[in-house]
């Protein structure tokens, strides 16, 4: 099963990148084969086989031997152990399965490989990747009646809005907002602290570090939403322990 789930996740991975290229740049990913960014020639169904071909053409186009960006096997991989990790969790770690609890967990963790890059990128946070993912937890929560997940999700919004609002939108954007309603659905009340608490260190560490190295300016903004996805995968994968370990500590 965890080599299924592994090879499952890479293929996934693939199409993330497609994902990844296409949503910020407003082309469709559903209709078209994948095209090289550098000649536009489409991509042979035996080249787009995740990592594999990759190796095979040896990080280049086949076509214009232009270097293939390094970010595409990166996600592939970080695809394929995440989807591992969630449906070991998922799937083997908890007394009772919830199948829709899986599938939507996937859904999240891979949504928010495809936030994490693109904002990175481009700062921006997709709404049809975050909208979607909200309708679905929402519905989620209504089915089971969990309505604290909802209240979550509520004071989560409201509380970056709020922070929206004070920084007239420079120290964060509304995207990071939305991305907040998200978390706070999918993680409960505990969870979303924690990832809130995970994501500002980083995002102030790694800010910190890149002044010191000449990357950034102080004041220059910095783009939150990765930040903000890497800490709601260490939560969703890890949450129980952080948080027993806390309790525990203090």
């Amino acid at each position: 099963m965890g080599f299924v789930a592994l090879v499952l996740g890479l293929c996934f991975g693939s199409f993330l990148n497609v994902l990844i290229y296409r949503l910020p740049r407003g082309l469709g990913f559903v209709k078209g084969r994948s095209f090289c960014p550098k000649c536009k020639k489409k991509i042979l169904w035996f080249d787009n086989v995740p990592l594999i071909s990759y190796v095979l053409l040896r990080g280049r186009c086949r076509f214009c031997r232009s270097p293939i960006s390094l970010c595409y096997p990166l996600v592939e991989v970080v695809c394929g152990i995440l989807t591992l990790l969630v449906v070991n969790k998922f799937f083997f770690s908890v007394s009772t399965l919830d199948p829709f609890l899986l599938f939507l967990s996937l859904l999240l963790v891979w949504g928010l490989l495809v936030i994490f890059f693109i904002d990175l990128k481009h700062q921006i946070i997709p709404d049809k990747i975050v909208f979607p993912l909200i309708l679905l937890y929402s519905i989620f929560i209504v089915f089971n009646g969990n309505y604290s997940f909802l209240a979550a999700g509520i004071f989560s919004f409201v509380f970056f809005f709020l922070l929206y609002l004070i920084t007239r939108g420079r120290g964060m954007g509304f995207g990071d907002v939305k991305l907040a309603f998200l978390m706070g659905l999918s993680l409960g009340f505990s969870g979303v602290i924690v990832a809130f608490y995970i994501a500002f260190l980083t995002g102030a560490l790694t800010g910190v570090i890149l002044i010191l190295l000449g990357k950034a300016k102080f004041g220059q903004k910095i783009a939150f939403g990765p930040f903000l996805a890497f800490s709601t995968i260490i939560v969703l994968l890890w949450g129980e322990k952080i948080i027993s370990f806390v309790q525990r500590f203090f």
